[in-house]
């Protein structure tokens, strides 16, 4: 017998998916995904009777901003992609606060998002909308794939493939397994301010819907829109991997805190600032560079005025 045949095989990759989401994950996900939405449609009859205040708005931003920027700032830009390095406090801190956007546990978010780069608009990207062609048709099932259908029927990303290193770190599995506590805290938490600020049960309920509900609603449908409106619309000054359709789309700048200048964070994934040319604003990167001059936040990469020069495209490509 040939010894070759004794000899271990070299392990090969790990599978891409690690199978599908149980039924509990399937019921939680109908009614943060349901509820909150409904209560973004009844928000403006709601509103029209007379059942907001400026404490529900100034609650509400509030509750936005720290989920939004821990989604923005944390899970995406430091997690997913490593745009800078965090002292311990700031990892903690970013891993809490993007919890509290309720778009799922830390591990398996970074995990997903950092298969959707490898694959990105090509066959294993969990959330293209180009999936079903390029039809009418097809685009509209694909939109409407890309921005929630993806969710519920999903397999989901091998962790130990697409993130080992968060799987490998103390601190992130212990906030990973206390999401549905987080989950709790940001759906509560506003009622409870509501309530301490105006003194008033009413206050707590309109809070519990203005900050809690909406807001997570709103701050879903913003993500969302990244991964199905910024790969269809939008312009492309930036040359990215052939294949990948990942758009600039203004609109949602403010909303999404920088993160819909999505051409360039696509064609520079690590980079810190996802907004780099005249008029772009970003929020996140403007958080990031807060950090670094407080120094908890080091290692910033960046954008660097040679490699952006050397990944735009020209004119007759855009």
């Amino acid at each position: 017998m040939s010894t070759a045949l004794l000899e271990p095989k070299a392990p090969g990759p790990k599978p891409l998916t690690q199978g599908s989401q149980s039924t509990g994950i399937l019921v939680a996900l109908w009614a943060f995904v349901a509820i909150p939405f409904a209560a973004l449609i009844a928000a403006v009859p709601v509103a029209w009777g007379g059942w907001l205040s400026w404490t529900d708005v100034g609650i509400a931003a509030f509750w936005y901003v720290v989920s939004g920027l821990g989604v923005t700032v944390g899970y995406h830009r430091y997690f997913t992609h490593g745009s800078f390095k965090a002292r311990r406090g700031l990892r903690i801190a970013l891993a809490v606060a993007g919890s509290l956007s309720v778009q799922g546990e830390i591990i398996q978010w970074v995990a997903d998002h950092r298969r959707h780069h490898a694959y990105s608009d090509l066959e294993g990207d969990p959330h293209s909308p180009w999936r079903f062609g390029e039809s009418v048709w097809g685009l509209t099932r694909g939109m409407f794939h890309a921005h929630i259908g993806w969710l519920f029927r999903r397999e989901l990303s091998n962790r130990e493939r697409f993130a080992p290193d968060l799987l490998a770190d103390k601190d992130i599995r212990r906030v990973d397994r206390l999401f549905p506590l987080l989950v709790v805290i940001s759906v509560l938490g506003p009622a409870l301010m509501g309530g301490l600020l105006t003194w008033s049960w009413q206050g707590a309920l309109t809070a519990l819907f203005w900050a809690g509900l909406v807001r997570i609603a709103l701050l879903h449908h913003v993500t969302w829109a990244i991964n199905s409106v910024c790969h269809v619309y939008g312009e492309r000054p930036f040359v990215m991997r052939q294949g990948d359709r990942a758009a600039n789309f203004w609109p949602l700048a403010i909303l999404s805190f920088g993160e819909s200048w999505h051409n360039l964070h696509h064609a520079d994934p690590t980079c810190a600032r996802h907004g780099v040319l005249r008029g772009q604003v970003d929020i996140s990167a403007r958080v990031i560079w807060f950090f670094e001059k407080v120094g908890a936040a080091y290692d910033v990469r960046w954008p660097k005025p040679e490699r952006l020069a050397a990944k735009m495209a020209s004119p007759a490509a855009g």
